[in-house]
Protein backbone atom coordinates (compact mmCIF):
# COMPACT_ATOMS: atom_id res chain seq x y z
CA UNK A 1 0.00 0.00 0.00
CA UNK A 2 1.43 3.35 -1.12
CA UNK A 3 0.02 6.23 0.93
CA UNK A 4 -0.42 9.49 -0.98
CA UNK A 5 -2.38 11.46 1.63
CA UNK A 6 -4.64 10.84 4.60
CA UNK A 7 -7.52 9.67 2.40
CA UNK A 8 -5.77 8.54 -0.79
CA UNK A 9 -3.67 5.39 -1.17
CA UNK A 10 -2.57 3.17 -4.05
CA UNK A 11 -2.45 -0.59 -4.13
CA UNK A 12 0.98 -2.09 -4.79
CA UNK A 13 -0.20 -3.80 -8.00
CA UNK A 14 -1.08 -0.42 -9.59
CA UNK A 15 2.62 0.43 -9.87
CA UNK A 16 4.79 -1.56 -12.26
CA UNK A 17 8.35 -1.83 -10.94
CA UNK A 18 11.13 -3.35 -13.04
CA UNK A 19 14.77 -3.86 -12.07
CA UNK A 20 17.22 -2.74 -14.75
CA UNK A 21 20.95 -2.26 -14.99
CA UNK A 22 22.20 1.10 -13.78
CA UNK A 23 24.21 3.42 -16.00
CA UNK A 24 27.56 4.95 -15.24
CA UNK A 25 30.65 3.87 -13.39
CA UNK A 26 30.49 1.12 -10.82
CA UNK A 27 33.20 -1.38 -11.53
CA UNK A 28 32.59 -5.09 -12.03
CA UNK A 29 29.38 -5.09 -9.98
CA UNK A 30 27.47 -2.81 -12.37
CA UNK A 31 27.76 -5.27 -15.27
CA UNK A 32 26.00 -8.14 -13.54
CA UNK A 33 23.56 -6.61 -11.01
CA UNK A 34 20.26 -4.94 -11.89
CA UNK A 35 20.11 -2.33 -9.15
CA UNK A 36 18.31 0.51 -10.93
CA UNK A 37 14.52 0.67 -10.76
CA UNK A 38 12.16 1.61 -13.60
CA UNK A 39 8.73 2.57 -12.22
CA UNK A 40 5.65 2.97 -14.43
CA UNK A 41 2.31 4.26 -13.16
CA UNK A 42 -0.78 4.51 -15.37
CA UNK A 43 -2.91 7.44 -14.21
CA UNK A 44 -6.03 6.55 -16.23
CA UNK A 45 -6.25 2.96 -14.88
CA UNK A 46 -5.38 3.84 -11.28
CA UNK A 47 -7.71 3.98 -8.28
CA UNK A 48 -6.98 7.67 -7.68
CA UNK A 49 -10.00 9.96 -7.23
CA UNK A 50 -11.27 11.57 -10.44
CA UNK A 51 -10.19 15.05 -9.29
CA UNK A 52 -6.60 13.79 -8.86
CA UNK A 53 -6.67 12.13 -12.29
CA UNK A 54 -7.93 15.28 -14.00
CA UNK A 55 -5.23 17.45 -12.41
CA UNK A 56 -2.47 14.95 -13.20
CA UNK A 57 -3.53 14.50 -16.82
CA UNK A 58 -3.84 18.27 -17.32
CA UNK A 59 -0.42 18.98 -15.78
CA UNK A 60 2.78 19.48 -17.74
CA UNK A 61 5.66 17.63 -16.10
CA UNK A 62 8.81 15.93 -17.39
CA UNK A 63 7.83 12.60 -15.78
CA UNK A 64 4.40 12.53 -17.47
CA UNK A 65 3.94 11.04 -20.94
CA UNK A 66 1.24 12.04 -23.42
CA UNK A 67 -0.71 8.82 -22.84
CA UNK A 68 -1.05 9.39 -19.08
CA UNK A 69 1.89 7.44 -17.66
CA UNK A 70 4.31 8.54 -14.97
CA UNK A 71 7.74 7.03 -15.63
CA UNK A 72 10.47 7.25 -12.99
CA UNK A 73 13.99 5.82 -13.16
CA UNK A 74 15.84 5.57 -9.85
CA UNK A 75 19.53 4.67 -9.81
CA UNK A 76 20.99 6.90 -7.10
CA UNK A 77 21.71 4.09 -4.65
CA UNK A 78 23.75 0.93 -4.97
CA UNK A 79 21.04 -1.37 -3.66
CA UNK A 80 17.87 -2.30 -5.49
CA UNK A 81 15.69 -1.92 -2.39
CA UNK A 82 16.87 1.63 -1.70
CA UNK A 83 16.25 2.57 -5.35
CA UNK A 84 12.75 1.06 -5.12
CA UNK A 85 12.00 3.19 -2.06
CA UNK A 86 13.42 6.28 -3.78
CA UNK A 87 11.28 5.70 -6.89
CA UNK A 88 8.11 5.26 -4.82
CA UNK A 89 8.94 8.36 -2.77
CA UNK A 90 9.40 10.35 -6.00
CA UNK A 91 6.06 9.05 -7.30
CA UNK A 92 4.30 10.14 -4.10
CA UNK A 93 5.88 13.62 -4.12
CA UNK A 94 5.08 14.05 -7.83
CA UNK A 95 1.42 13.16 -7.28
CA UNK A 96 1.21 15.38 -4.20
CA UNK A 97 2.80 18.39 -5.90
CA UNK A 98 0.73 18.13 -9.09
CA UNK A 99 -2.57 17.66 -7.26
CA UNK A 100 -2.06 20.34 -4.61
CA UNK A 101 -4.79 22.95 -4.64
CA UNK A 102 -3.32 26.35 -5.48
CA UNK A 103 -4.50 29.30 -3.42
CA UNK A 104 -6.58 31.72 -5.45
CA UNK A 105 -5.01 35.15 -5.62
CA UNK A 106 -7.20 37.86 -4.22
CA UNK A 107 -6.78 41.18 -6.03
CA UNK A 108 -5.86 44.04 -3.69
CA UNK A 109 -5.54 47.81 -4.07
CA UNK A 110 -2.87 50.12 -2.72
CA UNK A 111 -3.94 52.16 0.32
CA UNK A 112 -4.24 55.95 0.22
CA UNK A 113 -1.22 56.32 2.51
CA UNK A 114 0.94 54.12 0.26
CA UNK A 115 -0.09 56.16 -2.79
CA UNK A 116 0.85 59.38 -0.97
CA UNK A 117 4.21 57.93 0.10
CA UNK A 118 4.93 56.90 -3.49
CA UNK A 119 4.03 60.32 -4.88
CA UNK A 120 6.08 62.11 -2.20
CA UNK A 121 9.07 59.90 -3.01
CA UNK A 122 8.64 60.67 -6.73
CA UNK A 123 8.50 64.42 -6.17
CA UNK A 124 11.53 64.20 -3.86
CA UNK A 125 13.55 62.36 -6.52
CA UNK A 126 12.36 64.85 -9.12
CA UNK A 127 13.57 67.83 -7.06
CA UNK A 128 16.95 66.16 -6.44
CA UNK A 129 17.39 65.54 -10.17
CA UNK A 130 16.29 69.10 -11.02
CA UNK A 131 19.13 70.43 -8.84
CA UNK A 132 21.70 68.49 -10.90
CA UNK A 133 21.63 71.05 -13.73
CA UNK A 134 24.24 73.74 -14.38
CA UNK A 135 24.66 76.29 -11.67
CA UNK A 136 23.99 79.81 -12.93
CA UNK A 137 25.43 82.68 -11.02
CA UNK A 138 23.36 85.84 -10.73
CA UNK A 139 26.27 87.99 -11.98
CA UNK A 140 26.58 86.28 -15.36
Amino acid sequence: MIVISGRVALADDEVEITAIRAQGAGGQHVNKASTAIHLRFNIRESSLPDAYKERLLAASHHLLTADGMIIIKAQEHRSQEMNREAAIARLVTTIQSLTAEQKRRRATRPTRASKERRLNAKSGKSSIKALRGKVRHSGE
